[in-house]
């Protein structure tokens, strides 16, 4: 029996996994017919009701947790990232734009020095150094200075997730706060910093048409319901490090299907960075396996 929960668990993290990595393209694709801003609008308020049902079904209680820290990890960890991804995406690619924003492992480190008090480990800072040398390949800022404004966007996304997530972290420590509920009720608040934003930005009229609503709909029911359910079941089924595992994958996976999806090939320079990122992402979810705690 354990072993097949087990399994079944590996399966969850796979598809998890291809879900999250392949919505990068729908993101990216999007933008045809919507206003980067109106879209993580959309987006998020529909996966905010997937969720709430989600609780209902589950047997969870709607009972909100502590009101000021949820409100400052939603503000954080999903107006800001995805306000930020999102608009790199803009002019940015699909594949740099997902491995740029999933570098929040990195900036995760000194946001857990700074609030948590966790001094980082030698690995730790060895890989931040590793990772610092592919962002400055993947970067390339010897071409010029126009082109990095998207990177940078995607980069501050990262750093906005770390902090959520380090937040979250904290608030983990009190007790008493489950992760569907946590998510479900940060997930409302930074909604609600997302529809101000739509709301006072100038942006194009939505294009409404079967392709923008399948997007929203596997944004909304996969990539926001669904994938935070097989989270919740990763989480609770397998050994933390291992579950960590799709922060490494999902990245590398959204880079493989912009390549081969959307013709987004690498210079020599972006594909070593990219390289040494991974190699970095690595080495961090190796500290995990010797024991150390992770997080997404």
């Amino acid at each position: 029996m354990r072993n097949a929960a087990r399994r079944n668990a590996l399966l969850a993290l796979v598809l998890l996994s291809l879900i999250w990595s392949y919505n990068w393209i729908v993101m990216k694709q999007v933008l045809r017919w919507s206003g980067p801003f109106d879209f993580a609008a959309w987006r998020y308020a529909l996966g905010t009701v997937v969720l709430f049902v989600a609780l209902r079904l589950r047997g969870v209680s709607l009972r909100p947790p502590p009101l000021l820290p949820v409100v400052l990890v939603g503000l954080a960890q999903t107006m800001a990232f995805q306000a930020l991804v999102q608009l790199a995406l803009v002019e940015g690619g699909a594949g740099k734009t997902a491995l740029l924003a999933y570098t929040m492992p990195f900036w995760a480190v000194p946001a857990a020095w700074w609030l948590l008090r966790e001094k980082p480990s030698r690995r730790q800072l060895a890989s931040i150094a590793v990772a610092l040398a592919g962002l400055c390949l993947v970067l390339e800022p010897w071409r010029g200075v126009g082109a990095p404004g998207s990177a940078m966007l995607a980069i501050g996304g990262g750093a906005c997730w770390a902090l959520g997530m380090v937040l979250s972290k904290r608030l983990f420590a009190r007790g008493d706060v489950g992760l569907l509920s946590l998510t479900a009720w940060q997930m409302l608040a930074g909604t609600i910093g997302l529809m101000v934003i739509a709301a006072c930005v100038d942006e194009r009229p939505i294009e409404w048409n079967g392709a923008f609503v399948a997007a929203l709909a596997y944004n909304a029911v996969l990539a926001s319901g669904l994938a935070w359910l097989l989270w919740s079941y990763i989480v609770e089924r397998l050994p933390t490090s291992l579950a960590g595992l799709s922060s490494l994958v999902v990245p590398l996976l959204g880079v493989l299907f912009a390549w081969a999806l959307l013709g987004e090939v690498p210079s020599l320079a972006e594909a070593s960075g990219i390289a040494l990122i991974g190699v970095a992402l690595v080495a961090v979810g190796m500290r995990g396996r010797r024991g150390a705690s992770a997080a997404i």
